[in-house]
């Protein structure tokens, strides 16, 4: 059974052996400070710690900080002041077209980081991306027995044939994606995001929105919603959905229709440690690394033939195994960060109307 203490346990004996690499070699960083990593802290810092930080410093006979949250006001002002405290940050895909075009990232050194084998999707000219998810259905239990469960974004909107109170996320992107596929748009045919398909989008959302009781801002409250019954369904993080499947609460979820989309790392721009970053980077992406995601059943690998070796029980957590990615939505990040700035405004007229 796949649990959390998986990537406990397995982080406690890395961290261990890591301990002992730091004593027996510790490096003096520029700036007097450790090789810092910087994340969203929880469930994906710990996945990031255990697969990929502890492993590399244990290689390197370093010390890594490990610092959280990932704050991207922080990162500007530290790039902007030429005092850069992070080496590796893990962001949101988007951020890597924001922080190129406000020119807060290092773009990525593919002479040091050895990404070939890498889709392309998932490589990018200013971040790499080393652990996925997906924005998926998610549904109590209870409220949908066996035989009367929700299996795409059409059913997320048929609230005659699936009652009950819904949850969505407060922000524009991922609904962009949802409302288009319950409207019958291909998958293929979501992006280009033109205005055409955002008007379709937004009068889908107008359709839900009577029923949506939450709009989520954090992706701790979408399985809390759903153990208390307090919405019948949610989109929600794959990631948060497996922590509360694990831990016994009464929700499943669904990867038909997913919305899938990886957790990048990007390097800011002026690090004193610009090549060491590199090399984490490479680390990460490299196929031994990626294999230890597959027993942890939260976060998923980014190589889909690392993904495919995943046993039956590890697949129903992987978005990027291939039972579950022929059906999912590949998230163009370049479309997301250009529509966001375009229609933030329709959006908040929109939610606020």
């Amino acid at each position: 059974m796949i649990t959390r203490r998986n990537v406990l346990h397995a982080g406690a004996v890395l961290g261990a052996a890591s301990a002992f690499g730091s004593a027996i070699g510790k490096r003096s960083w520029a700036q007097g400070r450790p090789f810092t990593f910087c994340s969203w802290g929880g469930a994906l810092s710990e996945v990031e710690k255990m697969a990929f930080v502890d492993p590399f410093a244990k290689e390197k006979g370093i010390e890594i900080a490990n610092v959280s949250p990932t704050n991207y006001a922080k990162l500007k002002a530290m790039v902007e002041a030429n005092a850069v405290d992070w080496d590796v940050v893990t962001v949101g895909g988007y951020f890597i077209y924001t922080g190129k075009d406000t020119n807060l990232l290092e773009p990525v050194d593919y002479s040091i980081v050895k990404a070939d084998h890498v889709a392309p999707y998932w490589r990018t000219e200013y971040g790499v991306y080393t652990t996925t998810g997906a924005s998926v259905i998610a549904y109590n239990t209870d409220a949908f027995p066996e035989g009367s469960r929700p299996e795409s974004w059409a059913d997320f909107w048929n609230v005659k044939d699936f009652p009950g109170p819904r949850s969505l996320y407060s922000r524009l992107w991922y609904n962009y994606e949802a409302a288009l596929r319950a409207a019958g748009v291909s998958k293929e045919e979501i992006y280009p995001a033109t205005e055409e398909k955002m008007k379709l989008a937004f009068a889908k959302l107008k359709e839900i929105k009577p029923h949506v009781s939450v709009w989520w801002t954090a992706g701790a409250q979408p399985p809390q919603l759903l153990s208390t019954g307090e919405v019948a369904m949610a989109m929600a993080w794959s990631g948060r959905v497996a922590a509360a499947i694990h831990e016994g609460a009464p929700v499943a979820m669904t990867f038909k229709d997913a919305i899938a989309w990886g957790n990048a790392f990007v390097v800011p721009k002026g690090t004193p440690n610009r090549d060491l970053a590199m090399e984490l980077i490479s680390y990460a992406v490299s196929p031994s690394s990626q294999e230890r995601l597959l027993p942890v059943g939260t976060y998923g690998p980014i190589l889909e033939d690392v993904s495919a070796r995943a046993t039956s029980e590890q697949a129903k957590f992987i978005v990027t195994h291939p039972d579950n990615i022929k059906d999912a939505v590949i998230q163009n990040d370049a479309e997301v960060s250009a529509y966001v700035i375009k229609y933030e405004a329709e959006w908040q007229k929109f939610q606020l109307g």
